[in-house]
């Protein structure tokens, strides 16, 4: 028989993957809980610690104990690649390797990579997956010149940003985000709906010698999000 306390997290577990219970809402109160399955407050509160250490729950001084967001969130002031975040958050990584291999560029792809005329340059598109869902459609272009060995990579060992990050430190990036409506193809992907709204990231990554890749990352908009913390405090000693 397991321990009542590993119920009581299988129980509200249950409640947050089933939709019952959703991001933000609050969980009901160690006595509360002690009530209803019939166990020791100390017993509850072990319950609801674990799930606050797994990042499934979070407590709020004061107000009590609400379900945290799942969804990974990246931030437009960091470069983080998606499984890092992802496993951050204590959440199973998945990655689907969908094409990996070299491919002739169009004229504007090249362009933006720095590069005069069409050649062939290192592809990749790729779905990650937090839990049993997608979270990231990543279609990617690297230049081979400054990745000369993007192709041997196991990406399923190891990351296209950790490994661009080794053989080419980033010195600066540009972004845009925009949000769109999916169209059939991304949607299949994504295990969306087509016409559900999407959020993209355009970006472009540099490092000292050039430009190193250029991708487009796309997210389901109800399964991810942009966020970050400034610090204001230099500033205003500053004053």
């Amino acid at each position: 028989m397991q321990p009542r306390f590993v119920e009581i997290k299988q129980a509200l577990l249950h409640q947050i993957e089933t939709g019952q219970l959703r991001p933000g809402d609050k969980i009901a109160s160690e006595n509360q809980l002690a009530g209803v399955h019939q166990v020791s407050r100390m017993t509850a509160r072990r319950a609801l610690t674990e799930l606050v250490d797994e990042g499934i729950l979070a407590r709020a001084q004061g107000a009590g104990t609400f379900v945290s967001d799942q969804r990974p969130m990246s931030s437009l002031l960091t470069i983080t690649g998606i499984k890092e975040e992802i496993e951050a958050r204590h959440q199973h990584y998945r990655l689907q390797v969908l094409a990996h291999e070299a491919r002739p560029a169009t004229s504007a792809i090249a362009g933006f990579l720095g590069l005069s005329t069409p050649q062939s340059l290192y592809y990749c598109q790729l779905v990650h997956w937090q839990n049993h869902q997608p979270v990231q459609l990543e279609t990617r272009w690297v230049n081979p010149d400054l990745a000369p060995d993007f192709l041997q990579q196991q990406l399923q060992s190891h990351s296209v940003n950790a490994y661009l990050s080794r053989v080419a430190p980033l010195t600066e990036a540009d972004h845009s985000v925009e949000a769109h409506l999916a169209d059939a193809p991304t949607a299949q992907l994504l295990d969306i709906e087509p016409g559900e709204a999407c959020l993209t990231i355009h970006r472009r990554t540099f490092c000292r010698q050039g430009i190193v890749s250029i991708a487009t990352l796309t997210h389901p908009g109800a399964r991810y999000r942009l966020g970050s913390h400034l610090n204001f405090s230099d500033a205003q000693e500053a004053l």
